[in-house]
Protein backbone atom coordinates (compact mmCIF):
# COMPACT_ATOMS: atom_id res chain seq x y z
CA UNK A 1 0.00 0.00 0.00
CA UNK A 2 1.21 3.64 -0.86
CA UNK A 3 0.77 6.63 1.27
CA UNK A 4 -2.28 8.36 0.37
CA UNK A 5 -1.80 11.12 2.78
CA UNK A 6 -0.26 12.82 5.97
CA UNK A 7 -2.15 13.19 8.17
CA UNK A 8 0.53 15.30 10.17
CA UNK A 9 0.68 17.31 7.39
CA UNK A 10 -2.72 17.55 5.80
CA UNK A 11 -4.35 17.50 9.29
CA UNK A 12 -2.03 19.43 11.48
CA UNK A 13 -4.38 21.10 14.13
CA UNK A 14 -6.70 17.65 14.74
CA UNK A 15 -3.40 15.56 15.08
CA UNK A 16 -1.82 18.35 17.52
CA UNK A 17 -5.27 18.15 19.35
CA UNK A 18 -4.80 14.14 19.44
CA UNK A 19 -1.17 14.26 20.82
CA UNK A 20 -2.96 16.55 23.61
CA UNK A 21 -5.11 13.89 24.69
CA UNK A 22 -2.30 11.17 24.50
CA UNK A 23 -0.18 13.40 26.69
CA UNK A 24 -3.12 13.84 29.08
CA UNK A 25 -3.79 10.12 29.40
CA UNK A 26 -0.10 9.34 29.69
CA UNK A 27 0.34 11.72 32.96
CA UNK A 28 -3.00 10.47 34.26
CA UNK A 29 -0.65 7.88 36.24
CA UNK A 30 -1.76 4.77 34.52
CA UNK A 31 0.56 2.78 34.11
CA UNK A 32 3.04 2.86 30.95
CA UNK A 33 3.58 -0.76 30.72
CA UNK A 34 -0.41 -1.05 30.54
CA UNK A 35 -1.32 1.55 28.40
CA UNK A 36 1.61 0.01 25.33
CA UNK A 37 -0.04 -3.29 26.25
CA UNK A 38 -3.76 -1.96 25.20
CA UNK A 39 -2.64 0.38 22.66
CA UNK A 40 -0.39 -2.93 21.13
CA UNK A 41 -3.69 -5.06 21.36
CA UNK A 42 -6.35 -2.55 19.91
CA UNK A 43 -3.80 -2.00 17.12
CA UNK A 44 -3.53 -5.79 16.76
CA UNK A 45 -7.26 -6.72 16.67
CA UNK A 46 -7.35 -3.68 13.91
CA UNK A 47 -4.73 -5.08 11.76
CA UNK A 48 -2.52 -1.34 11.81
CA UNK A 49 0.72 -2.75 10.99
CA UNK A 50 2.06 0.41 11.91
CA UNK A 51 0.85 1.06 15.08
CA UNK A 52 1.79 -2.68 15.87
CA UNK A 53 5.36 -1.77 15.00
CA UNK A 54 5.40 1.35 16.94
CA UNK A 55 3.70 -0.18 20.13
CA UNK A 56 5.69 -3.07 20.00
CA UNK A 57 8.84 -1.17 19.88
CA UNK A 58 7.94 1.35 22.42
CA UNK A 59 6.63 -1.63 24.71
CA UNK A 60 10.30 -3.40 24.03
CA UNK A 61 11.80 -0.42 24.83
CA UNK A 62 10.34 0.42 28.20
CA UNK A 63 11.22 -3.06 29.20
CA UNK A 64 8.43 -5.43 28.23
CA UNK A 65 9.32 -8.65 27.83
CA UNK A 66 9.31 -10.61 24.34
CA UNK A 67 7.27 -13.20 25.49
CA UNK A 68 4.76 -10.98 26.88
CA UNK A 69 4.51 -9.03 23.56
CA UNK A 70 4.39 -12.56 21.63
CA UNK A 71 1.46 -14.49 23.73
CA UNK A 72 -0.76 -10.65 24.03
CA UNK A 73 -3.58 -12.20 21.51
CA UNK A 74 -3.87 -15.18 23.86
CA UNK A 75 -3.72 -13.22 26.75
CA UNK A 76 -6.64 -14.87 28.49
CA UNK A 77 -4.61 -18.51 28.68
CA UNK A 78 -1.23 -17.00 29.61
CA UNK A 79 -0.43 -16.21 33.59
CA UNK A 80 1.83 -13.86 31.93
CA UNK A 81 -0.59 -11.16 33.10
CA UNK A 82 -1.79 -9.44 36.31
CA UNK A 83 -5.26 -9.22 36.93
CA UNK A 84 -5.76 -5.38 36.46
CA UNK A 85 -3.78 -5.90 32.77
CA UNK A 86 -6.16 -8.90 32.05
CA UNK A 87 -9.01 -6.01 32.97
CA UNK A 88 -7.50 -2.95 30.92
CA UNK A 89 -7.34 -5.96 28.41
CA UNK A 90 -11.07 -7.23 27.91
CA UNK A 91 -12.34 -3.45 28.30
CA UNK A 92 -9.78 -2.56 24.91
CA UNK A 93 -10.94 -5.34 22.90
CA UNK A 94 -14.47 -4.51 24.19
CA UNK A 95 -14.77 -1.32 23.40
CA UNK A 96 -12.84 -1.51 19.56
CA UNK A 97 -15.32 -4.29 18.74
CA UNK A 98 -18.13 -2.22 20.22
CA UNK A 99 -20.42 -2.70 17.84
CA UNK A 100 -19.91 -6.08 17.75
CA UNK A 101 -20.13 -6.84 21.56
CA UNK A 102 -21.25 -3.61 23.06
CA UNK A 103 -20.26 -2.76 26.51
CA UNK A 104 -21.51 -5.53 28.69
CA UNK A 105 -22.13 -4.86 32.48
CA UNK A 106 -20.19 -8.00 33.04
CA UNK A 107 -17.01 -6.58 32.11
CA UNK A 108 -17.38 -2.71 33.85
CA UNK A 109 -18.22 -4.29 36.70
CA UNK A 110 -14.92 -6.42 36.43
CA UNK A 111 -12.69 -2.69 35.17
CA UNK A 112 -14.50 -1.24 38.46
CA UNK A 113 -12.70 -3.81 40.98
CA UNK A 114 -8.92 -2.76 39.22
CA UNK A 115 -9.74 0.54 38.37
CA UNK A 116 -10.48 3.97 40.55
CA UNK A 117 -13.35 6.15 38.16
CA UNK A 118 -10.36 8.15 37.13
CA UNK A 119 -8.50 5.18 35.85
CA UNK A 120 -11.28 3.85 34.00
CA UNK A 121 -12.08 7.35 32.19
CA UNK A 122 -8.06 7.47 31.23
CA UNK A 123 -7.96 3.64 30.13
CA UNK A 124 -11.17 4.34 28.16
CA UNK A 125 -10.03 7.69 26.46
CA UNK A 126 -6.79 5.67 25.43
CA UNK A 127 -8.50 2.67 23.91
CA UNK A 128 -10.45 5.08 22.01
CA UNK A 129 -7.38 7.17 21.03
CA UNK A 130 -5.52 4.38 19.98
CA UNK A 131 -8.17 3.15 17.55
CA UNK A 132 -8.82 6.50 15.95
CA UNK A 133 -4.71 6.64 15.07
CA UNK A 134 -5.51 2.97 13.85
CA UNK A 135 -7.63 4.26 11.62
CA UNK A 136 -6.50 6.92 10.38
CA UNK A 137 -2.55 5.42 9.73
CA UNK A 138 -4.78 2.51 8.13
CA UNK A 139 -7.06 5.62 6.16
CA UNK A 140 -3.35 7.35 5.58
CA UNK A 141 -1.61 4.26 4.02
CA UNK A 142 0.80 4.48 6.72
CA UNK A 143 3.67 1.98 5.75
CA UNK A 144 6.14 0.81 9.06
CA UNK A 145 9.67 1.14 8.96
CA UNK A 146 11.38 -1.60 7.57
CA UNK A 147 13.71 -3.20 10.12
CA UNK A 148 13.68 -6.21 12.47
CA UNK A 149 13.47 -4.13 15.49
Amino acid sequence: MSQRFLPFKSAAAATKAMMAVEKAVDESGLEHSLLELVKLRASQINGCAFCVHMHAAEARKSGESEMRLYLLNAWRESPLYSDRERVALAWTETLTLIAERGAPDNIYARLKEEFTETEQANLTMAIGAINLWTRLQIGAGASHPISSQ
